[in-house]
């Protein structure tokens, strides 16, 4: 009797230890993400459609392919692979996997899979935070046979908010964009603007390999984008909170105070800078808070007025949120 005591206790601590060992979904998105961003950087294929594809392949990174053979995106040998093979049973009996030394390799030939097949090359041309027409494409394109792939995808990264790593320097989720031609303190719509200039301006736009336009200030076009409803522009190299505010018919302290900044604050190209006030709140009901997160970085990703974020939070002017911290984005959150 002792020995099947002994015997059961064993079986009840490595089964205790396993399920410790399992990984969930917010330790998988704050282990992985600069991988993935770091192969946007590289690839041009969105973080958030990278995190997605490894979250939903590997279930987190618990799958058996993920935990034996470091195969994230389930990835099979194909003619051309050299490396490691690890055999398992998925849509045939004991099929060939790719096998890897590390999850960053892993990462990596995603990238390099992608890249190389005919099939997804109209993928490339997207802009990089359209994390929807990757999906469908990825879909059409045969990466899956399930039928719902490119929805699960989206609903992955809509319910999680990977859609904020698909620019490095923590993005917004555009909505819409347009073209406007400014002169002085006059704004234009684009129907009033010179149209075969304006569509040459928003042609050479989209079909950039890089996502962002430089602003040409002596032709006096920006690009305008719209983030929950709120107008924001991406700071050109040549430009200062004064060139921004002359464009928009502002003061410097209006932009200033849009984008919850002092006078001291050094503009940076690419940078987000919205151009009139943000929201008191978002569709989106909370978000969970990664390492290196601020409450201004939040507040400008999703375009919420600071000081209504904090509101929300019952948190003190100046405080940070820690990693894994829910941030309520639209509603004041529940006080225990």
């Amino acid at each position: 009797m002792r020995k099947y005591a002994i015997i059961i206790l064993f079986f009840v601590i490595g089964f205790k230890g396993f399920a410790q060992d399992k990984i969930t979904l917010e330790e998988y998105i704050l282990k992985y993400k600069d991988l993935a961003i770091e192969e946007m950087k590289k690839n041009k294929i969105p973080a958030s459609i990278t995190l997605a594809q490894g979250i939903l392949e590997s279930a987190n990174g618990n799958s058996v392919l993920a935990r034996n053979a470091n195969n994230h995106f389930g990835i099979k040998c194909k003619p051309e692979w050299k490396g490691g093979r690890y055999y398992y049973d998925d849509d045939l009996k004991h099929e060939c996997f790719r096998k890897y030394s590390s999850d960053i390799e892993s990462y990596h030939d995603h990238s390099l899979f992608l890249k190389s097949r005919e099939y997804y090359k109209s993928l490339f041309l997207l802009d990089e935070s359209d994390y929807k027409g990757w999906a469908y494409g990825l879909k059409r394109a045969g990466y899956a046979t399930c039928s719902t792939y490119a929805e699960q995808l989206i609903g992955i990264i809509e319910d999680n908010c990977l859609f904020i790593y698909d620019i490095p320097e923590r993005p917004v989720k555009k909505d819409t964009i347009t073209t406007i031609k400014t002169k002085s303190n006059l704004i234009k719509p684009l129907a009033n603007a010179d149209s075969s200039n304006a569509k040459s301006k928003l042609a050479k736009q989209n079909n950039n390999d890089d996502d962002f336009t430089d602003v040409a200030l002596d032709e006096g076009y920006r690009i305008i984008y719209h983030n929950n409803g709120v107008k924001y522009i991406k700071a050109g190299s040549k430009d200062n909170f004064e060139s921004i505010a002359k464009d928009f018919g502002l003061n410097v302290s209006d932009i200033l105070r849009f984008n919850d900044l002092d006078g001291v604050y050094q503009l940076k190209p690419k940078e987000i800078i919205y151009v009139e006030p943000k929201k008191k709140r978002s569709d989106t009901d909370f978000y969970i808070a990664v390492e290196g997160d601020t409450m201004r970085i939040i507040s400008q990703a999703f375009a919420i007025q600071l000081k209504e974020l904090y509101s929300k939070n019952h948190m003190k002017q100046g405080s940070e949120p820690k990693p894994g911290q829910k941030v309520w984005l639209n509603n004041q959150s529940p006080v225990y």
